[in-house]
């Protein structure tokens, strides 16, 4: 592989992975979303501050549904990565305005996240969950049609207002739903979406050119929005009792955010998963140039190398709920934050004294991220247990920390890089050492919520 063509796979790697963390929509949806018009599914029970809808409003469906949701606007971006060359060609523009079309995507997902969680707080979860599945399919017939490169950032930019809808929503519905290691078994399936995109969806571009140019792409994104919107229409009941609603105003959203900026037990575990996610992404932004570059290994057995790694995340985030069920989300969190952090700094201590083999690097990495696959989801589960009224909220700005954290450690740690495994590792064991200290400075701690 030439040396243009790992700088493309890193920077469309490094973009693809941090997008995974984020969810979002705008503000302008206020004006769509009148309260009083949504009739609220059968069988929700309202508790005094927070509250979990009744068991007969939750089945193994909305595993299915959630996912799908989720993986609608994950999949808007590394679907269409493959056709970047091709689009450039097309609209005969460079390639630094075609990766505008990337950062005007995640533009739009930093800027909208921060107000979508209130939304759904104050109208709902299926209402928000529409006007973001229409901006994606809005923005995605409007890639599918552009003729210019500036429309093609421009309609991405709307497509990315609406593409996270159904993470942040899917998140904030799994603790409408559950609490404890039933939550835990339910956001661990939503970790498999994450988890997976980024290998399907390239390949699952790569498939549609088959059969057409780039615009199928986005016409096939077209397709997945409606079959999102249909599902979120006639298979998911609303999980936000009007009675659960917070306050319809800009100033009831601000009184949100400050309750969660306040309760160091929320934020710590939202840096847990932030710091440990960034350790993965370090992993994935670097992969090419040290497995390929330093160890020699051709493009396609570095495929295979990178996703046994994705396989031991993937593998154990799927144990998550039914270790949960037997010992408890704390128990399952402390040893795996352990197994972690000990795994991760063992192989920095390795690799500094000298200790320079791939096989050894690769077990100890398959190991590590195995442990991270319990941390992620489960901190994503205890940080919302205790802000159900606030759920939406609590889910877009772990989001929003999440992106901040991976798009800093991976960027300042991109400058230690020099195409071998020690910096690699060292940064991934670094992010491991804090996800510890953090854990024994909030799980050790008795959590008082702040008033909402």
């Amino acid at each position: 592989m030439t040396g243009s063509a790992l700088n493309y796979f890193r920077r469309s790697t490094v973009l693809s992975i941090i997008a995974h963390s984020i969810p979002v929509t705008c503000f302008l949806y206020e004006a769509l979303l009148r309260p009083g018009n949504v009739v609220c599914g059968k069988g929700l029970s309202v508790q005094s501050k927070d509250y979990v809808s009744s068991p007969r409003a939750s089945g193994s469906h909305h595993a299915i549904v959630l996912g799908l949701l989720s993986a609608v606007g994950l999949f808007a971006l590394d679907m269409y990565l493959p056709a970047l060359p091709t689009i450039s060609l097309d609209l005969h523009a460079d390639s630094h305005a075609v990766q505008a079309s990337l950062i005007s995507f995640f533009a739009a997902m930093a800027v909208s996240q921060i107000i979508y969680g209130p939304l759904s707080d104050m109208f709902g979860r299926k209402r928000p969950l529409y006007v973001g599945l229409a901006l994606y399919i809005l923005g995605a017939i409007g890639c599918a049609l552009s003729t210019d490169i500036s429309w093609l950032v421009a309609f991405r930019f709307i497509q990315g207002t609406g593409a996270c809808a159904g993470v942040v929503i899917a998140r904030a519905i799994v603790r409408d739903l559950h609490t404890g290691a039933a939550a835990a078994q339910l956001m661990s399936r939503l970790m498999l979406v994450f988890s997976i995109s980024p290998i399907l969806a390239p390949l699952a571009g790569s498939i549609v050119t088959v059969f057409g140019n780039w615009r199928l792409i986005f016409w096939v994104m077209v397709f997945a929005g409606a079959v999102g919107f249909v599902a979120g229409r006639f298979f998911l009941e609303e999980t936000r009792p009007v009675a659960a609603r917070s306050e319809s105003s800009l100033g009831g959203a601000l009184k949100a955010y400050g309750t969660l900026v306040r309760d160091p037990y929320y934020l710590g575990l939202v840096l847990m998963a932030s710091f440990g996610m960034s350790s993965y992404m370090i992993y994935v932004a670097n992969s090419s140039f040290v497995l390929i570059g330093h160890y020699g290994l051709s493009p396609s057995f570095y495929s295979v190398v990178f996703s046994v790694n994705a396989i031991g995340f993937i593998g154990m985030s799927q144990m998550n709920g039914w270790l949960a069920r037997r010992i408890g989300l704390r128990k399952v969190i402390r040893g795996a934050v352990s197994g972690y952090a000990l795994t991760m700094v063992a192989l920095a201590v390795l690799m500094a004294g000298g200790v320079d083999r791939l096989d050894i690097m690769a077990a100890f990495l398959f190991a590590g991220y195995a442990f991270l696959g319990m941390i992620v989801p489960n901190a994503a589960v205890l940080a919302l247990e205790h802000h159900g009224r606030i759920a939406g909220t609590a889910s877009a700005m772990m989001g929003t920390v999440q992106f901040m954290t991976s798009a800093l450690v991976v960027g300042v740690s991109g400058m230690f890089m020099d195409g071998t495994a020690r910096p690699m590792v060292a940064v991934v064991a670094i992010c491991s050492a804090i996800v510890l200290l953090l854990s024994i400075a909030v799980l050790k701690s008795r959590h008082v919520v702040a008033a909402e």
